[in-house]
């Protein structure tokens, strides 16, 4: 098994992705923000912005990376989030590179040069 070209480091899919299902989560968080405050009339607006920046921002910290391996000519994409990967970083893995890799589901697991393991679900398999 080795690393197949370069990581992906990408932001994927935000939540939520479709317009309708943004607005509706803002609706709902405003929603929210009204009764935790206490119901308090006349702050429609206020109350609608906050919750705009608090699905935003957590849209915007929803982010995953992605390392490419090649098994028996097969490439596999394995998505992970950078904060559980055991401090992974990319680069850490050279293209080329021979690495064991062991699937249980739709896991891969990457056995990294310290011994640890990143652990990634695959989203796209081809070859």
């Amino acid at each position: 098994m080795s690393i197949s070209g370069n990581e992906d480091q990408r932001t994927t899919r935000p939540w939520p992705a479709h317009a309708a299902d943004r607005h509706e989560a803002i609706r709902n968080r405003a929603e929210e923000i009204y009764i935790r405050n206490g119901k308090v009339p006349g702050r429609d607006l206020e109350n609608w912005m906050q919750a705009e920046d608090e699905i935003l921002h957590e849209a915007a910290s929803t982010h995953r990376k992605a390392i490419v391996v090649k098994v028996n000519g097969t490439h596999y994409v394995g998505e992970y989030e950078p904060g559980s990967s055991g401090g992974y970083t990319p680069g850490e893995l050279a293209r080329g590179s021979h690495i064991p890799v062991r699937f249980t589901g739709d896991k891969m697991f990457v056995k990294r040069r310290n011994g640890m393991e990143l652990e990634t679900t695959v989203v796209k398999k081809v070859g």
